[in-house]
């Protein structure tokens, strides 16, 4: 079976993209357009009316023309849209425009109207109002224009030729039709082209919408969900085909703070994008999320509100995580106590709120070293969890405790002074209990200072005090309570002015500010010079002299005894090499901070490198016990790499401390030094010289020397003496002198030794 052979389709095609299709417009825009041409129309019928009043008079012409243009004006209000009203105004238009002519008596001006008319039909889009008008016109032009040429042309020619000047007025008015005809055709390619491209927009925005991750919805201006994306129906469990009245308040979600009920009247009031954060409780399981809502309403140009939109973010993860991170900031992570900035910001908020004084309590724990290095650090830990929930037992329950690090806790009630003594007490009282830890009991004791602190600005200066008075309990001993004085309060600003000294000498030039005197140590058999011990003085910028018990405090405290000491040494052995001649070695003191420093070894191997035409057993390095029990290095790793330089060790003052043969055992001394409370009175006190007579020996027996310090009595030497001790040292033979006035010393005594 043959197919038919379809026609060319080359000028319908043609013909097709120069002729509009007609309508297209929107209900609201053809009624828009519609009331303005039909009140044109009315207008018309008063502008005819006047124009016959004043001009030609209200003559047969204006009648017809008036009987037939009010009916269809009144046509074209009361008929049903779109097309059967604008044929009225069509026909309403012709009847005008032909009656104007003919009250014009065929003027040609008149025939302008029909030109105007053309183009106010073309605004309906339509070709039915706009070929009806067409037509017609024609039918005016021919059939009038031959009947009553007079009062259709206004020229002979016209009126002896009709139907010729009736088809050149129908082919002006075509043209300029055809005109608006082109122009109608190019705004709807314009039109059709701006709907493909806002189409191909919204099929990209809707496609973004549908598939992207985040939850979203558009929501009416009553609430009524318009349209959510898969993401938004996945997170709330809600089915793809929603029903059609479904609102916000029906979700499965509850404000947990009443007040949010309110919230989507918040969004769609809003003028500007709006991002809030709420608690919501989730209805399917009860539990508890936090949204981070985004929201924009959309609005018309009159203001009124089209459209809420919203993308919801789950940031529950993320609260709970900066929930954690806020708890970790505030609380101590191994005891769960404040930690020293929660404390620090919560005391200085109580004492802003607080008229009264607020009573601090700060406690250290006493040789808490000894437990870490003898039972490990995890029985440590143990010990200060413990601690905290003693501390935490015994305070009442509006107090801030807190570990501000280490073994140290503080504690600020609001309450007075006789409050915080008995508290105090009893917190002491709970840590001298036994405590079971690593399958031992251990016994533990504390320092506990109390202060009081009113006023805002006053937190700092609370804290410190109490500090000040539990260092004042260890000094008395420890294991006691001391509340904050006056005189603890002189003693703290001599040592704020002790450190701003120390800091501004250290600043200056060492040599001068910070000058090394050296103390003779002499033989005790011939008062030859042996050595020297290297000791640090400070001259002020009013030029006095100060001793080391002015600022040596100062330093251990705020850390600067490093740089100090590392000037020390280095003074000491620039002089050593100096007298390398005729001094045999110089003692330089080393303190618990210096010792515990991980860089002092390399910094004392790189000073010995300087000198390397000196032996480094001429330095002897003077240790205290109490640097002994207060470091918490590895004791004999850190003797031993300072050994392996080939310096000297010297137990200095020894004696004094707890243990003091049990220490001469186990560090790996060179040198003995025994203190001055042995040495002073020797003459006269038989025990002493027995308890001397037995170090010396037992300092022999392990390949030691001794030096016996604080000699000042000529019968305390030749008791030395006789005990055979080999050195002393002591104002009886020289104090401690600047470097010049030592080196005249030495002088002498080589010149009296060459005699």
């Amino acid at each position: 079976m043959l197919k038919p052979t379809p026609p060319d389709p080359i000028i319908p095609d043609v013909m097709r993209s120069w002729i509009p299709t007609g309508g297209g417009l929107r209900d609201e825009d053809w009624a828009r357009r519609h009331r303005l041409l039909t009140a044109l129309l009315a207008a018309c019928v008063v502008a005819l009316t006047v124009f016959g009043a004043l001009g030609t008079g209200l003559d047969q012409s204006w009648l017809i023309s008036v009987l037939l243009v009010l009916p269809c004006v009144v046509l074209a209000v009361v008929l049903p849209p779109k097309r059967l009203p604008s044929i009225f105004v069509a026909l309403g238009f012709t009847v005008a425009c032909g009656g104007f002519v003919a009250m014009s008596h065929g003027l040609t001006e008149s025939h302008f109207t029909f030109f105007i008319a053309v183009a106010a039909l073309a605004l309906y889009r339509d070709w039915a109002p706009f070929g009806i008008f067409l037509l017609f016109t024609t039918l005016h032009h021919a059939v009038f224009g031959a009947a009553v040429s007079h009062r259709t042309y206004d020229h002979d020619s016209a009126y002896a030729h009709p139907l010729l000047w009736a088809v050149l007025h129908g082919v002006a008015v075509l043209f300029a039709a055809a005109f608006q005809v082109v122009a109608w055709r190019l705004t709807e390619a314009e039109e059709r082209r701006a709907q493909e491209s806002l189409d191909a927009s919204q099929e990209e925005l809707g496609l973004a919408f549908d598939e992207t991750p985040v939850p979203m919805a558009m929501l009416a201006p009553d609430g009524r969900l318009l349209r959510t994306n898969a993401a938004y129906r996945s997170w709330l469990g809600l089915p793809d085909d929603l029903p059609a009245a479904l609102t916000v308040l029906e979700l499965p979600l509850r404000p947990v703070d009443s007040e949010d009920f309110t919230l989507f009247e918040r969004l769609s009031t809003a003028t500007e994008p709006v991002t809030v954060t709420r608690q919501f409780q989730r209805c399917t399981d009860g539990a508890l999320i936090w949204v981070e809502i985004h929201s924009t309403a959309l609005r018309d140009a009159q203001g009124r509100l089209r459209l809420v939109f919203v993308h919801c973010i789950d940031v529950t993860r993320a609260r709970e995580h900066e929930a954690e991170l806020r708890r970790q900031v505030r609380h101590d992570s191994l005891t769960g106590l404040l930690s020293r900035s929660a404390f620090e910001h919560d005391l200085a908020e109580l004492l802003a709120a607080r008229p009264e004084p607020v009573c601090l309590l700060y406690l250290d724990v006493d040789r808490f070293k000894s437990i870490n290095d003898g039972a490990g650090h995890s029985s440590g830990d143990a010990v200060l969890c413990a601690l905290a929930a003693r501390i935490q037992s015994c305070v009442p329950g509006n107090a801030l405790v807190a570990r501000l690090g280490g073994d140290e806790f503080v504690v600020a009630l609001p309450a007075p002074v006789e409050f915080g003594v008995r508290i105090g007490e009893a917190v002491l009282a709970s840590i001298a209990a036994p405590l079971t830890v690593a399958d031992g009991r251990l016994q533990l004791a504390a320092s506990i200072g109390l202060a009081m602190a009113a006023g805002p600005g006053q937190a700092e200066q609370g804290v410190r005090a109490a500090d000040t008075a539990m260092y004042a309990a260890k000094r008395a001993g420890g294991n006691r309570l001391e509340v904050f004085s006056d005189k603890m309060r002189v003693n703290v600003q001599e040592r704020l002015r002790a450190e701003s000294r120390l800091r501004q000498a250290l600043d200056g030039d060492r040599d001068v500010t910070l000058p090394v005197w050296f103390q003779p140590i002499v033989s005790a058999c011939d008062g030859r010079i042996l050595g020297a011990e290297a000791l640090v003085r400070m001259r002020t910028p009013e030029g006095q002299i100060l001793a080391p018990g002015h600022f040596i405090a100062a330093a251990e405290e705020t850390g600067l005894v490093v740089p100090l000491g590392e000037h020390v040494l280095v003074s000491a052995l620039r002089h050593l090499l100096l007298w390398q001649d005729d001094l045999g070695y110089v003692s330089v003191n080393v303190s618990p901070r210096q010792l515990s420093e991980p860089g002092f070894v390399p910094m004392l191997a790189e000073l010995l490198t300087r000198v390397p035409t000196l032996a480094p057993h001429r330095l002897i390095l003077e240790i205290t016990e109490t640097a002994l029990l207060a470091t918490s290095v590895d004791l004999r790793e850190r003797l031993s790499a300072i050994k392996a330089l080939g310096v000297r060790i010297a137990l200095d003052d020894f004696g004094t401390g707890y243990s003091s043969l049990t220490w001469l055992q186990s560090v790996p001394a060179d040198v003995v030094k025994l203190d001055r409370s042995f040495v002073e009175g020797l003459a006269d006190d038989v025990r002493k010289s027995s308890i001397i007579s037995a170090v010396l020996w037992l300092a022999r027996s392990l390949s030691m020397t001794a030096v016996a310090e604080g000699v000042e009595d000529e019968a305390d030497w030749q008791a030395l003496r006789a005990v055979e001790c080999p050195a002393i040292q002591g104002y009886l033979f020289s104090k401690p002198l600047p470097a010049g006035e030592f080196d005249a010393l030495l002088r002498r005594t080589a010149a009296l030794a060459a005699v």
